[in-house]
């Protein structure tokens, strides 16, 4: 049998094996398995054992056959062989030969596929490629008629020709554009039309088609507008923004379509459809910013005309946007490379019936049409300095006189808010001197006005009525940019400025005026950045004149002061010198009895600024280490020790706040300190024999107990290589460090201090402990658990003990499957199943201690695992156990794992979680409940088809969690109200329609809840329910 007949015979049953077949053909052996390796594929013929013509000869009987079946697969045969050959094979000759036989049977199935593969070779010509380009144009006017894989094949052809033989189908002009526009004609398959597309623009862009160009373009603008929507499961990822973005590179790809676009264009922005709006909208956009400069000016003002409806008029905010990036761009294009302000070039022609409009809507700048204006001038201002130029010299004298001339505030504040939007266009021209801007040889046109406007600016801010706040932040916005334009103000106005701002910052009272005081402290933080010393020279002393040597009883105003300084120190210097003049401060109000409340905002305050810099690379990082931590913290362990007043700082909410200050240092310092600082973690940098720890002391009062608040901080803040405190070789080891935490913790009656150790317990055996000694870690945990029935010790103690160890356990992966099975057993207990349900909220909650970037070890299965494990035991144990009691437990810790899952763990099992969140609504812990409805809030948007078999049990239940103030917080009820607004919209209206009604008057009651963002929630679900479709009728 021939490798013909064999390939023919496999075609149909085997393709793999006939391409094998075809391999063997060029190989010249006889390889009956299909996986005939590719890299063999040519040896024979190399080697001269078959020679090409043989392989051809042998087609003659099957290449004439009447069957068109099997001429096309002996065809698909030969160009199998082809395309088995390297590049370089074949010689000139051959692949003519081959391409003209080929031609010659285009029409046979598998010829195009052959051409491709003969393009392929190094030696095809474009002699050739004008031979294959004609011979489709002669055979294939049917084209339509045919398949969508085969006018894909032929449409690949063509732009494989056209990439690589460019110049010889080009040179055939006329011929090749009538021939490509017929070809491609009528096509509407979104796969094809991504190559049509790219095919035509290539003659749209580089060939002379000016005899053509209405053909060409109503060949492509035929499929204006795009309204191909892809199916979910589509395989070939083609979008209708793909298709969009080509069509509309082929409308601006020649401005010899100006005539026959713009005019078309714009008839359609008559529709409708904001998205047939929209698309007409970015192909202006692509043609004003393609076409050239004289073609855009033609039509510019034509462009003008049409378009300031969509902006003055504004329906849809996104239409505006794209109608102002049109104007943009037909400016960027008229002012390109123009350095000339003269009113006869093209862009002044442009703007002038811009800036005429703009002028006479400002008329009545409290119209709605008014507001746009500034936009408007804004977006073509940026476009270019000529343009900024312009559109200064012929809007702002105007714009002075009616503000001059405005009757009320009103209507002043509308012109300063193009004025705003005027300055803002200023600085993307001009620059600031944080962003530099291009540079240009046109002066800046504000110069001659600035000191108008910083007069007019300065008078609105000061010397306007206090109540008028929206007036008055409005007229600071525009000092804020004067101010900010490069080489504008005089370094003395912008430190007025500065001053004004301080006024307002300090002196304002609170009460309906924080929108004013926010626009303050944030102008100020602006201005920091780029006249630091301003601020160091006027703000500070101004601000640190305001806080108080001692701690005020009630008044709270160094918050304000404080928030503002803080906010304000972003340059380094700045930064650097508030934390220093704080420390001094906090020295003077310390040695003055007073509230804690004082001490604690201004170590939050340094705290604050600290988290904002760089510290491992701050050259002041020492001495913040020698004045924070081992200052601070020495005086608060000499004062618990009785060697020193007591302070402000030794109470347990200061010395969490100065724990966070300590993290923060410790973790940035080198190695060799961190080292040494570990060997202080309990001491606290005091002297020997000077201060007791907790640790193995017996009988320590509360106020050094106090103190494992700061060790902790400073375990935290340490790596987990060092050798700490109390583990020295020669001392106590881990373990016993470990036994003695968990007994300060059982014992311990403060929450502050009780939560600080249990932090240290989770720290060492997360972090610092290796593998071997965390097995005896693991051996203390399970013997707690074990007796936690029988603890002499408070319950909660005991449970928070467990649960802080099996924290630190599971988050690192260690016998994680033992501790859940060890816990989830507690939850059948009577004396701890209580407590120990809602130690599972525990067990997956972030926490500032225990986190990465103090080093714990966090992998990132770990939630993935505790789902796994406990989900289906609990379950299970809801379905077994007969006792109310056991049950809510259940409930309780399965809320506690499920409020820190990953959406996408949950969806995993949500048909089996479901009925069980459904019971949870019921019970009375508000914690769970709230955490309960947020996470089927999270199902019902994810997976609506879920909850649809439970709507019934669902609405009513969160209709209860809505209402009855006295079981249900407030966040339950706003949970409640959010996740029923989700229904309507996402579970199927039929499904919900019956409950619709009660829906609708339960919620009447609501309106009523005396929060208002419950009242606010009760509204938009209520609406929502009520504006749900009707089903409509068959």
């Amino acid at each position: 049998m021939t490798d013909v007949q064999r390939f023919l015979l496999s075609i149909n049953s085997d393709n793999q094996k006939a391409h094998s077949i075809a391999k063997e053909t060029a190989q010249g052996i006889r390889i009956l398995t299909p996986s005939a390796a590719i890299t063999l594929t040519c040896e024979a013929l190399q080697n001269k054992e078959k020679s090409l013509i043989d392989v051809v000869e042998s087609l003659g009987e099957y290449i004439n056959d009447e069957d068109n079946a099997n001429r096309a697969r002996t065809i698909e045969y030969l160009s199998q062989v082809i395309g088995s050959l390297p590049p370089a094979f074949l010689s000139r000759q051959q692949i003519q030969v081959l391409c003209q036989f080929l031609c010659d049977r285009i029409e046979d199935g598998g010829s195009i596929g052959g051409l491709k593969k003969l393009h392929a070779m190094e030696r095809y010509n474009g002699e050739m490629a004008t031979m294959t380009f004609r011979a489709l144009l002669a055979h294939f006017q049917d084209l339509q008629l045919r398949s969508q894989a085969q006018r894909l094949q032929v449409y690949d052809l063509l732009n494989a020709m056209m990439s690589s033989h460019r110049r010889a189908l080009r040179s055939l002009g006329e011929e090749a554009i009538v021939g490509i526009t017929d070809l491609v004609a009528n096509e509407k398959d979104p796969r094809n039309l991504m190559v049509v597309f790219s095919v035509l623009k290539v003659v749209m862009v580089e060939w002379d088609i000016s005899a053509h160009a209405e053909t060409l373009f109503d060949s492509v603008f035929c499929y204006f507008p795009i309204t191909f929507r892809p199916q979910p499961d589509d395989p070939y990822g083609i979008t209708a923004h793909d298709l969009k973005a080509r069509l509309r590179a082929c409308i601006a790809a020649s401005g010899r379509f100006a005539p026959y676009a713009f005019p078309q264009l714009l008839d359609k922005l008559d529709s409708t459809s904001p998205n047939v709006k929209k698309d007409v909208l970015q192909t202006l956009t692509a043609c004003a910013t393609s076409y050239s400069l004289t073609t855009v000016s033609n039509y510019s003002v034509t462009l003008w005309d049409s378009i300031k409806f969509e902006i003055l008029n504004v329906q849809e905010e996104d239409l505006a946007e794209e109608a102002l990036k049109v104007l943009q761009a037909i400016a960027n294009r008229l002012g390109q490379g123009l350095q000339s302000t003269d009113l006869k070039t093209p862009l002044a022609t442009y703007l002038r019936p811009i800036t005429k409009e703009c002028n006479e809507q400002l008329q009545e700048p409290q119209h709605k049409q008014a507001k746009p204006v500034g936009q408007i001038l804004s977006a073509i201002g940026i476009a270019s300095p000529v343009a900024f130029y312009l559109i200064i010299r012929s809007v702002l004298p105007p714009l002075s006189t009616l503000y001059q001339g405005a009757d009320s505030i009103a209507k002043q504040r509308a012109l300063l808010e193009v004025l705003v939007q005027l300055l803002d266009s200023a600085i993307a021209v001009y620059g600031s001197p944080s962003i530099p801007a291009p540079k240009t040889s046109i002066d800046n046109p504000l110069t001659p006005f600035k000191d108008r406007l910083f007069e007019l600016n300065s008078q609105a801010l000061m010397s306007t009525a206090i109540e008028e706040v929206s007036f008055r932040v409005v007229a600071l916005r525009a000092l804020l940019r004067l101010c900010l334009l490069q080489n504008y103000l005089q370094e003395n106005e912008i430190g007025m400025v500065v001053q004004y701002l301080d006024d307002i910052a300090l002196s304002e009272g609170p009460v309906g005026r924080d929108d004013l005081r926010k626009e303050a402290i944030q102008a100020l933080v602006q201005i920091s950045r780029i006249k630091s010393h301003l601020i160091m020279n006027i703000t500070f002393p101004a601000f640190l004149a305001r806080l108080p040597d001692s701690s005020p009883p009630n008044h709270r105003d160094f918050l304000i002061t404080l928030e503002g300084l803080a906010q304000i120190s972003v340059d380094n210097f700045v930064a650097d010198t508030l934390v220093r003049r704080l420390l001094n401060r906090l020295d003077v109000v310390l040695a003055n009895d007073g509230s804690p409340a004082y001490p604690q905002a201004m170590l939050a305050t340094i705290h604050y600024v600290l988290t904002r810099r760089n510290l491992e690379a701050d050259p002041n990082l020492q001495t913040y280490f020698e004045k924070i931590v081992i200052a601070l913290v020495t005086r608060v362990a000499k004062a618990a020790s009785g060697q020193a007043p007591v302070t402000a700082l030794n109470e347990e909410a200061t010395l969490e706040i100065l724990g966070r200050l300590t993290t923060l240092i410790i973790r940035a310092l080198g190695t060799h300190k961190q080292s040494s600082v570990a060997l202080q973690c309990y001491s606290l940098f005091t002297e020997e024999g000077s201060f007791s720890p907790a640790p193995f002391h017996e009988h320590v009062p509360g106020p050094c107990r106090s103190l494992m608040i700061v060790s902790t901080a400073v375990l935290a803040g340490l790596p987990a290589t060092v050798q700490l405190e109390y583990a020295e070789t020669d001392g106590a080891s881990l373990e016993s460090l470990l036994a003695e935490l968990v007994r300060l913790a059982l014992a311990e009656e403060s929450l502050a201090v009780r939560q600080a150790i249990l932090r240290q317990i989770g720290l060492l055996m997360n972090k610092f402990m290796s593998s071997t000694e965390i097995s005896a870690a693991t051996t203390t945990l399970y013997k707690l658990i074990a007796g936690i029935a029988e603890t002499t010790t408070p319950m909660e103690n005991a449970v928070r003990a467990v649960y802080w160890m099996s924290k630190a356990l599971i988050l690192r992966t260690v016998q994680i499957d033992e501790v859940l099975s060890r816990l989830l057993n507690l939850l059948t207990s009577s004396t701890s199943g209580a407590s120990s349900a809602r130690g599972f909220g525990l067990l997956l909650a972030p926490d500032e201690i225990l986190s990465k970037d103090n080093g714990a070890t966090i992998r990132l299965l770990a939630k993935q695992k505790v789902f796994n494990i406990c989900t289906p035991r609990i379950a299970q144990g809801f379905r077994a156990t007969d006792s109310a009691t056991v049950k809510a437990n259940y409930l309780i810790a399965l809320s506690g794992i499920l409020k820190y899952m990953p959406t996408e763990v949950i969806m995993q099992e949500v048909d089996k979680l479901l009925p069980l969140l459904l019971q949870s609504i019921d019970l009375e812990d508000s914690d769970v409940k709230a955490a309960t409805i947020q996470t089927l809030t999270v199902i019902s948007l994810e997976s609506p088809a879920a909850v649809e078999t439970h709507v019934g049990s669902l609405v009513s239940r969160l209709l209860k969690a809505s209402s009855n103030l006295a079981v249900n917080g407030a966040s339950v009820r706003l949970n409640a109200l959010v996740c029923l607004r989700g229904f309507p919209g996402r579970v199927k209206d039929t499904t919900l329609l019956p409950h619709r009604n009660n829906v609708i008057r339960s919620l009447m009651a609501v309106l009523d809840d005396p929060k208002r963002n419950v009242r606010k929630e009760a509204v938009e679900c209520r609406a929502a329910w009520f504006n749900m479709d009707e089903p409509q009728s068959d």
